[in-house]
């Protein structure tokens, strides 16, 4: 594979230093974080003071349950979490105030489909510092949850999660996949796999139910928090084009229906939850019959993948971007006659009117995929027949509920005892969706990552 030119290393990490610098900048107009240390001895800097109390006032704050805006409230945050919301809250007279005017201040949204490391041909150190980037560009674009869908290869991302945890990093929260545990079937990465060679995991050798369980109970020792399985081959060589003559997709199954149920019985028995990646046919079927909890893409559905979906409650995750990025191929290959995003787009339909939840997730993995444009999909939900505000919800509730751990306890809402979170932007995202691709002010666990706000600045005391 191609080496990623030195002038886009450079780049890469240009871009860490002025994320870093903004951080640390709004961090410090906003708060003094405490320095405490990690387990392993390093200084943690982002990490929220215990006592710090900060109020912030909003014009317009958007519930993300009730799907309603609500005008003139206080959000009262003490350390990482929120201890009071209302239009009267009163205001300690301790407190640092965020005065954000006429903003509408919104839950941070939640992505549930990333890939924070790319999959280049890159040294192991480059590929963290690429993976850091992308994390923080994520979470300045207000996704201050993700889900890392695999990482291509090493379990950096675990590292990553932990890092940011223990507050020597700034990023979004993670539920991390770590590797997948079947063979890629996709594009094969030769030069990235040679250098994290181990069994069964590493090596994707999953070739039984047996060997399957093994794998699972491995990842789990890596410290992951769900497992991923690719259960349709992603078109290798020439014989595995992605459609017929026809304009049909390809659904070519990878691993058994004994293999997935194995796999799924064995994560959910340790704890883990499961993403399956499928477009269709026999693949698709053993996903859905194995209740995995986040069915990936789903491309071709049909009635009976429907009904699975119905009758197991499970969501639906498009990752939109992805597919607008393999339109115009598909368009050529097809020669106009269908699209994975065209069939995405139906899919997409017969899902919301049968009552199936959708669940955010961009699937930003590469400078075709970036980071950090994922609000664009909201745009794309509503051209498909949803409501802006029913658009905004799949970035918060159905997304917290689909992760592991009942996070829908600690995210995805603005309410008392859940991590103080927030986001804003200057206008109306209910008129507008695409004000979502504006974010200005970004608040992570009570931290300010970013304040852009005009003509706002934080005031000690200033009720």
């Amino acid at each position: 594979m191609a080496v990623v030119p030195y002038n886009h290393q450079r780049e890469m990490a240009e871009v860490v230093m002025k994320q870093l610098f903004r951080i640390a900048t709004a961090a410090a107009v906003v708060t003094s974080a405490v320095l405490v240390h990690s387990q392993g001895g390093a200084p943690a800097r982002f990490v929220t003071p215990p006592s710090q109390v900060i109020a912030v006032r909003a014009g317009r704050l958007f519930d993300s349950r009730a799907g309603t805006l609500l005008t003139n409230q206080v959000i009262l945050v003490k350390g990482d979490r929120i201890t009071d919301l209302g239009p009267g809250v009163a205001i300690p007279s301790d407190a640092q105030v965020i005065d954000l005017g006429a903003a509408t201040v919104l839950p941070g949204m939640i992505d549930a489909h990333v890939h924070l490391f790319p999959a280049d041909d890159l040294s192991e150190s480059t590929r963290t510092i690429v993976g850091v980037a992308n994390a923080q560009t994520d979470l300045n674009a207000g996704f201050t949850t993700v889900l890392d869908m695999d990482s291509r290869g090493g379990f950096g991302t675990v590292d990553l999660r932990n890092a940011i945890n223990r507050g020597l990093l700034i990023g979004p929260r993670m539920q991390v996949v770590g590797q997948s545990l079947n063979q890629r079937a996709s594009v094969p990465y030769p030069a990235l796999f040679n250098r994290f060679v181990d069994r069964f995991t590493e090596d994707k050798n999953v070739n039984s139910p047996y060997l399957g369980r093994a794998a699972v109970r491995e990842a789990k020792l890596h410290g992951v928090d769900w497992v991923k399985i690719y259960t349709t081959q992603d078109f290798v060589g020439d014989e595995y084009e992605v459609f017929k003559p026809d304009g049909t997709l390809v659904n070519s199954p990878s691993l058994t229906e004994e293999e997935v149920m194995a796999i799924v019985d064995e994560a959910h028995r340790l704890g883990l939850k499961v993403a399956c990646h499928t477009y269709g046919g026999e693949g698709q079927l053993s996903c859905l019959k194995a209740g995995v909890d986040a069915p990936n893409h789903l491309t071709d559905l049909d009635d009976v993948s429907l009904k699975l979906l119905v009758d197991k409650k499970l969501p639906l995750e498009m990752t939109v971007d992805d597919l607008v990025s393999l339109e115009p191929g598909d368009l050529k290959k097809t020669g106009g006659k269908n699209s994975r995003l065209r069939m995405g787009e139906q899919a997409f339909r017969k899902a919301r009117a049968a009552g199936v939840p959708i669940v955010f997730g961009s699937g930003a993995t590469s400078a075709t995929i970036p980071h950090g444009i994922g609000a664009d999909q909201f745009v794309y939900f509503v051209k498909w027949g949803m409501t802006p505000v029913q658009a905004l919800q799949t970035a918060y509730m159905p997304a917290a509920t689909m992760l592991n751990y009942r996070w829908d306890q600690q995210v995805g809402s603005i309410e008392k005892g859940k991590f103080a979170d927030l986001i804003a932007v200057t206008g109306n995202p209910l008129a507008d969706v695409t004000e979502m691709q504006r974010v200005r002010f970004v608040m992570k666990g009570g931290l300010v990552v970013r304040n852009d706000m005009p003509g706002r600045t934080p005031e000690q005391g200033r009720r």
